[in-house]
Parts: structure tokens; C-alpha cells; sequence
């Protein structure tokens, strides 16, 4: 009988991912103390564990990558191979290997098909030659053995008084089936002589994993021009480039070629793909939460109590007892809220998931940048909800770049300000009521708000009139404005602002808000909050005209009452003093296009935030507080400004749920 692997895919990327997490930690560590034996038996661990795992589900290529590094690890703990940072390299460029092909089959269910013969054989070269690696020097088997035999086929071929050709083919952009295209120019070759190698690799191109280019190499007894002739025949080409392989020299480079398209195509795919390209599409990754099994017998005895007062209440229905029926409904209150309670915390995961892949990504990116940086983390069992956690990994990925490439200066540019050379980037979180904060803090640079001032007034965002009256919040704020950038170089790490404003549409998608602090040499931080889940909040019913409207209560810091008299204007823009401040008024009807009666005389006022900025929401008439459970407006209403999402009322109504951030 065969077994059907599909149905434990998501077990074993699930636990993949965990063993993963570990070998990286554990790389991390190892690189700072080579002589921890622990660590290398920890590593051996994982990879003889990932190899089992791979094998059973037949994912080939994880075996074989996972067996080779097998025999490197067990020649280290047997000492006969020297651990050095080299050795630890390699195991890092395996780890991204896995990384990449366990994403690869969450994402469509089956194994990455890309070659990665080139870095087994490095894993051999150290096992065979205890740790030699030289290798780097092209010496490997497979480039000489597919150099000769291409080379000897060519000039086999002159012996024969046959010609080899060097074919360059670029499809059209508007081709619309590549594969069958590029397999009638094979068949048309094939018919006129004989194909002995092609990049990329055939089995690629019928796969249609190439772009619109492909090169050929072919030996035929036809012409130049025949050969010219029959390929402009085929439609949806745009070009084509015949070479004849005559002279040394031609061989000489040709064999160059392949040496270099061969170890190419061994990098892997993840390696090649744009740095710059931080925000990553969605993956079709299933989501899932491990949770403890106490908090499952929570919640099936709430269950369990919910069944027993349904019946109570089936039973009292017959009965016109008024009393027994408010007694049974304030006990089936407090059940619902028990059951809320702990479905949130089931849902809850320790935000250490994100943190995780830091650490490596902050190695990685000192090595790459030549700076001295480390990396403390606080707060890592602060949870969050499941759907958040999903959300919050990119912005992360791409503020901590911009911390390390942008706000971390030099070791000497550090020396001489007097700092020590190693620089600090400190990652932290915590609760605060509804919200989760977290702040990325660097000890660098920090932002120069002249800097911002002159880039904002040369690209017309602002006149000079307008920023003077700008505080120093305002002025970083702008480094939040679509491809703003104070860098004078373009970077593939990052650059200050280049992409913040994707950054902050992020965070602002899930209801959060994101600030910065910044001093000049001392460093930046950023702040940002994020809700502790998007599922059922508590929120403030308002009245406008008919209508009732949510205002989620974590962004409201009072409500009061203004006298109508009190209401200034200026340059048209309604403005109240506020202990002490002013803010802006906001009428709500106006903004949703809702008719009232104006109130001249007292109106109600609710003073909302977001970060430091604050905003009074002018209302006709409170209705009260209320937990609501969020729905999406979807597809179709998903652009609508001001509004978040709906929440269904008690009395089957409607109400939509305001969008803070975006009133203010």
C-alpha cells in the first residue's frame, strides 16, 4: 500500500522548523566558543534527526545535504577534522540550504529540485582532507568531469570535420508558453545535429524555471547560415546569436563558462534573489500553534460547562421563572467571558518566534558590513496573538537592517567619538495594557534632523516656510514618506527611510503605530505598538445620527465634554485647548457623511492617540462599552477610509469599528 506523505507535510515542516531554530542557535554559540563539544553533539543531533525525517518523507536532497554534513560533524567530535570559522561557514550556508527547502514545502509540498552538488562536495572535500578548503579553487569533480566531456565532444566533432556552435536564444516577452516554445527550437536542433549541453539545464527549462534566455551548445554538420535560417523559422523569438567553436581560445573561454554557470547554478535560490527585497509575499504556509495541554483542558471544561447551562436553559424556558432565568444568563456570562480568556490564550504564542532569527541575521550582516555589533534581546516570552506574529517579522527584519547598515557607525568612526567599537543593538518587549511595545534601540549615529530638513525641501515634499513651524517629531516622521532617504549611496543592505514607508503601512494594517526617538551620537529607537490580538477587542459605542460606530478603546485616553465656544479655527483647521495643548477636532459626521442636527451649545468630545499625537473625535451620544469580536470588510471595501473592519451588535445590527490611526 502506498503511503500517502501529504497528510504529514505540516508535522514535518512544523518540527523541522523547530530543529532548525535549534542548529541555529546552536551555530551561533558554537561561533563564539569552538571548543564547546556540547554544541557540536547538539548540531550532530539535529542533523542525523533532519535526516531520518527527510529520508522517511523521501525528500532526497535534504537527506543527502544532512548526511554529508553527518560525516563533517562526526569528524570533528572524533577530532580528526580541525573546527575553525571556515568549517563553521560552510554549516551555516547548509543551514540556509534546509531553511530554504523546508519553506519550499510548506509552501507547495514538495522538495526545492535545485542542485546543490557543488556545496555536498565541499562537505566531502573537508570530511576526505580533514578540513582542507581549498576547494574554493574550483576543484571539483563534477565541473572537470562535464568540462572534458563537452570539450571532448568538440573536438571529437573537428575530428570529424563537424562544427560546434555556442547558441544564444531570447524568447519574446509576450511568449506565452515558454517551455513549448524552447522545445520546438530543441526539436528543430536535435533534427539538425546534436545538443550536448545547455544552461540552464534542460530539465529547468521544461519546468519553465529560466527567464526568456537559455544558451545552447550544439554539434552539427550544417552551416552558419542553414542553422540561421531554420531557428528564424520558429516565431517568438527576439534574437538569437550563433558562435562557431573554432580556436583554442574559444574552447579556452568556453570552458571558463561553464565553470561559472555551473557553480552559479549550485547557489542556491535564496542567495540570488534582491537584498533590497525585504517585505516577503505570502506564503502558503499552514498556520499552526503548539499549545499546552493544560490550556486545552481549560477550555473543554469550560466547553463542558457551556453544554451544562444550555440544558439549565432549555429547562427554565418551560418555567416563567423570571429570577432563575437572570441568575442562569449572568452564569453563562461569566462562562463566555472564562471561554474568551482562554481561547485568547491558546491563540497566544511567545513573540521569541520572531526574535529567533535575528541573532543570525545580525552576524551575518556585521560580517558582511565590517562592523563589531551585538545583539541583546529582552522580553522574548512577551505573547502575542498567532495573526500578529505573522505580521510583525518584516517591518522587524527591516528596522534592525536600518539600525545596523545606517545607525551603527564604523569601529573607527566609533573610536573617534569616543564609544567603544562594538556597537549595541538592543531588541526588547512588553506589555502595556491592550498593546505589545517593542523597540529597536542602536547606540549609533542617531538621525540628523538638518539632514532630513535639506533632503524634504530639495525633493518638494515640504517648502522651507512650511518646516520651520515643523517640531522635531514632525521633521523624523518625514523619513516615513514614500522612498524618502537621507543616504547619499545606495545600499543592498538598506538605507535610512528606504522602505520605511512600507514599514509603517505594515504595522499600521494591524491596528499599530510606529514611532522614533532619536538623539545625534547617542543612537535611534524605535517604538512600536502593536495589539495584543486582531480577533475581539473591547471598544466604545458611539452615536452618530442613527448610525452606531466603534472606537477601539485602547486608543482612547479620555472623553469629556467642550463647550462649543471653545472651538477655535485656524488656517480651517478646527482646534480646541486641551489640558493645557492644543489638538485638532475632528467631526466625526462630517468625515463619514452622516446628516446631524449641530449641537451649539455642549458637545461630547473623545480624545484618541496615536503614539504622541493626539486628536478630539466630536460625537452625538455615547453608548457604552462592549467587547466585539472584529470582522473584515472584505475584498471589496477592503480600500474604504477610516474604518478597520464591522462587528455584528447584539441586536443582529451592524456597527463599524473606526480606524484611529488613519483619522489622525
Amino acid at each position: 500500500m502506498d503511503l500517502d506523505i501529504n497528510q504529514y507535510i505540516d508535522v514535518f515542516v512544523e518540527e523541522a522548523k523547530e530543529h532548525l531554530q535549534s542548529l541555529n542557535d546552536s551555530l551561533l554559540a558554537l561561533e563564539k566558543d569552538i571548543t564547546n563539544y556540547a554544541l557540536i553533539n547538539e548540531i550532530f543531533r539535529v542533523a542525523h534527526t533532519l535526516k531520518g525525517m527527510a529520508g522517511t518523507m523521501g525528500f532526497e536532497n535534504m537527506a543527502n545535504l544532512t548526511h554529508e554534513m553527518e560525516n563533517v560533524l562526526e569528524g570533528i567530535r572524533s577530532e580528526k577534522i580541525p573546527l575553525n570559522e571556515d568549517v563553521i561557514d560552510i554549516i551555516f550556508e547548509c543551514f540556509d540550504v534546509l531553511d530554504y527547502s523546508v519553506n519550499q514545502i510548506a509552501t507547495t509540498g514538495e522538495e526545492d529540485n535545485g542542485d546543490h552538488s557543488l556545496l555536498i562536495s565541499r562537505l566531502k572535500n573537508i570530511s576526505g582532507h580533514s578540513g582542507d578548503l581549498n576547494n574554493n579553487k574550483i576543484e571539483n569533480s563534477q565541473i572537470i568531469e562535464l568540462n572534458q566531456y563537452v570539450l571532448n565532444i568538440i573536438n571529437e566533432a573537428k575530428k570529424r570535420e563537424l562544427v560546434s556552435y555556442k547558441i544564444h536564444i531570447k524568447l519574446s516577452p509576450q511568449c506565452m508558453l515558454k517551455s513549448a516554445r524552447a522545445f520546438i527550437i530543441f526539436n528543430t536542433l536535435e533534427n539538425l545535429g546534436d545538443i550536448i549541453y545547455s544552461n540552464p539545464p534542460v530539465d529547468d527549462i521544461e519546468d519553465e524555471k529560466f527567464d526568456l534566455e537559455f544558451t545552447i551548445i550544439f554539434v552539427s554538420k550544417v552551416s552558419e547560415e542553414e542553422l540561421n535560417m531554420e531557428l528564424n523559422n520558429i516565431s517568438e523569438i527576439d534574437n538569437i546569436e550563433i558562435l562557431p567553436i573554432v580556436g583554442e581560445d574559444d574552447i579556452k573561454n568556453l570552458n571558463k563558462e561553464i565553470e561559472e554557470k555551473i557553480i552559479d547554478s549550485s547557489i542556491p535560490q535564496f542567495e540570488k534573489k534582491n537584498k533590497e527585497n525585504l517585505i516577503s509575499k505570502d506564503r502558503k504556509i499552514g498556520k499552526t500553534v503548539r499549545v499546552d495541554i493544560d490550556r486545552l483542558d481549560n477550555l473543554m471544561n469550560l466547553v463542558s460547562e457551556l453544554i451544562i447551562i444550555k440544558t439549565r436553559m432549555d429547562d427554565l424556558s418551560d418555567s416563567a421563572n423570571r429570577e432563575n432565568m437572570i441568575e442562569a444568563i449572568e452564569y453563562l456570562e461569566r462562562i463566555t467571558t472564562s471561554l474568551h480568556d482562554a481561547v485568547m490564550k491558546v491563540r497566544m504564542v511567545p513573540i521569541e518566534r520572531v526574535f529567533n532569527r535575528f541573532p543570525r541575521m545580525v552576524r551575518d550582516l556585521s560580517k558582511e558590513l565590517n562592523k563589531e555589533i551585538k545583539l541583546e534581546m529582552f522580553g522574548e516570552e512577551t505573547e502575542v496573538d498567532r495573526t500578529v506574529i505573522d505580521e510583525i517579522g518584516d517591518p522587524l527584519i527591516h528596522i534592525i537592517r536600518n539600525s545596523i547598515d545606517h545607525g551603527i557607525e564604523t569601529p573607527e568612526e566609533r573610536i573617534k567619538h569616543g564609544k567603544s567599537k562594538e556597537g549595541t543593538v538592543v531588541l526588547k518587549s512588553y506589555p502595556d495594557g491592550n498593546n505589545v511595545v517593542i523597540e529597536v534601540i542602536d547606540d549609533g549615529r542617531g538621525i540628523n534632523t538638518d539632514e532630513i530638513k535639506e533632503k524634504a525641501i530639495s525633493k518638494g515634499i515640504v517648502t522651507e516656510q512650511e518646516i520651520e513651524i515643523f517640531s522635531e517629531e514632525d521633521i523624523t516622521n518625514l523619513l516615513f514618506m514614500p522612498g524618502f532617504s537621507t543616504s547619499t549611496k545606495v545600499s543592498d543592505v538598506s538605507g535610512r527611510g528606504v522602505g520605511l514607508d512600507v514599514v509603517k503601512s505594515k504595522i499600521e494594517a494591524i491596528n499599530g503605530s510606529i514611532e522614533i526617538v532619536s538623539e545625534v551620537n547617542v543612537g535611534t529607537n524605535f517604538i512600536i505598538r502593536i495589539p495584543l490580538t486582531l480577533a475581539i477587542i473591547q471598544a466604545l459605542l458611539i452615536n452618530l445620527g442613527d448610525e452606531i460606530y466603534a472606537v477601539p478603546l485602547s486608543s482612547i485616553t479620555e472623553i469629556t465634554s467642550i463647550e462649543y465656544e471653545n472651538i477655535r479655527n485656524v488656517q480651517g483647521q478646527e482646534i480646541v485647548l486641551y489640558r493645557g495643548k492644543t489638538i485638532p477636532i475632528v467631526r466625526l459626521n462630517n468625515l463619514m457623511g452622516i446628516e446631524t442636527e449641530e449641537n451649539t451649545n455642549e458637545q461630547v468630545m473623545i480624545v484618541v492617540r496615536k503614539g504622541e499625537k493626539q486628536a478630539g473625535l466630536l460625537v452625538d451620544n455615547l453608548i457604552g462599552q462592549q467587547e466585539i469580536v472584529i470582522k473584515p470588510l472584505g475584498r471589496f471595501l477592503s480600500n474604504v477610509k477610516y474604518l478597520s473592519g464591522a462587528t455584528i451588535l447584539g441586536n443582529g445590527s451592524i456597527s463599524l469599528i473606526l480606524d484611529v490611526n488613519s483619522i489622525i
